[in-house]
């Protein structure tokens, strides 16, 4: 007898983590598997985030927090957005939360309700759809494929709006694409949603420090929607900081403000020791920032021109975050002994079972003709991993 909620019932597992999961069960079995379906960063948190939060545990930052974070880290992201983004915020208009990722969900929940639309441009992160399940909205997709490098265009999000639309969630740098909007990009959908007052854009930029064409670009910058928009942000990417669970928020009083309701009843604030970590990565130096971008930068050229060298499939080239998201729908109806691929999903499992390289099958992102790659490893794994890819799609017939 099933007795979990239809809201539980109605969630897909992440599979994401089901990837990450199988992979390390081959592992357990002797077997080498090369990850490349984890989106974190291989690099080890700077020392002198690392030494903040000794110091934290030393002073005793062991007790609750306020439930949006402490003041000085608010403090600290009010002059970073200021400093790096031109934005003017005040420290009581940030939430910090556990992640980007509850940063998101916590959005959706304070301005979603029973029946309203949220606009999720395809391909998307994972749990985008799955979060507006949880606020009982409904997720309308614009599909944007690779010939559009996955980014979508003004008259897409015009078509797509209705009475019933509360907000669009933007990921620029994308997961699980890596396309980057540009300034004229965004300023064309803002024009767009000038015109729907009644829409909120959550931005996430939790990529935005892993970029390789330059400033980031955010769509809170044009003032005709800027009241509108919440930025989602974290130490998680930029600073090799995943696990110690610290994302933010910057929005308008009302949606922050109903935010601290929320959390305040079911997680409070973050952890203190963290916040105290992450309040030293946006006030220390920002040189380790740069010095994974260009590593990953470096594994971005690596791993696109490895990929053109396969026949079959179709790469663009990622301008930030770090997954290469190539089409391999021409080895959709091929055969290995006896093993039919219908799918992404069934060709990530062959390259993962003959190859022994995890990915990520595109239909959990909005896009089932492509896999997730993640190049947040050494270029020597690069190197391996698309060795085998490229071995193992040959034999298939």
């Amino acid at each position: 007898m099933n007795q979990l909620s239809d809201r539980l019932n109605s969630l897909s597992p992440s599979e994401t983590l089901a990837m990450s999961q199988k992979s390390a069960e081959l592992k357990a079995q002797g077997i080498d598997v090369i990850n490349l379906s984890v989106g974190e960063p291989d690099f080890n948190t700077p020392d002198f985030i690392k030494e903040a939060a000794k110091k934290a545990v030393d002073d005793n930052y062991s007790r609750y927090s306020p439930v949006p974070g402490y003041p000085a880290l608010r403090e600290a992201i009010v002059k970073k957005l200021k400093n790096e983004n031109g934005l003017d915020f005040t420290a009581a208009q940030i939430s910090c939360a556990n992640g980007a990722k509850q940063s998101v969900c916590n959005v959706l929940l304070a301005v979603v309700g029973a029946g309203d639309e949220v606009i999720i441009p395809a391909p998307y992160w994972v749990s985008y759809p799955e979060m507006v399940k949880l606020a009982e909205g409904k997720s309308v997709i614009i599909p944007a494929g690779i010939e559009q490098d996955f980014k979508i265009t003004p008259e897409q999000l015009e078509a797509a709006i209705t009475p019933k639309t509360k907000a669009l969630i933007l990921c620029s740098p994308s997961n699980p694409t890596g396309s980057v909007y540009s300034k004229d990009e965004l300023e064309g959908l803002a024009k767009v949603l000038a015109k729907h007052p009644n829409i909120i854009v959550i931005a996430d930029e939790i990529y935005e420090h892993i970029n390789y064409i330059g400033k980031h670009q955010s769509i809170a910058q044009f003032p005709e929607i800027r009241e509108r928009v919440v930025i989602v942000n974290g130490v998680s990417k930029a600073y090799a900081m995943t696990g110690w669970r610290i994302g933010f928020i910057a929005g308008p009083q009302w949606i922050v403000s109903a935010v601290n309701k929320l959390q305040g009843q079911y997680t409070s604030g973050p952890c203190s020791v963290s916040q105290k970590a992450a309040e030293a990565a946006y006030t220390g130096s920002q040189e380790p920032v740069e010095e994974m971008r260009k590593a990953f930068e470096r594994r971005r050229d690596l791993i696109v021109k490895l990929a053109k060298e396969i026949p079959g499939i179709e790469v663009n080239v990622p301008q930030g975050a770090f997954y290469l998201f190539p089409k391999c729908s021409s080895y959709f109806g091929k055969s290995v002994d006896g093993q039919k691929i219908n799918d992404a999903g069934e060709l990530a499992m062959y390259l993962l079972e003959k190859g022994h390289v995890a990915c990520v099958g595109g239909a959990a992102f909005g896009a089932p003709e492509c896999i997730r790659m993640s190049y947040a490893t050494s270029d020597e794994n690069i190197v391996e991993a698309m060795r085998r890819i490229k071995e193992a799609l040959a034999k298939l017939q």
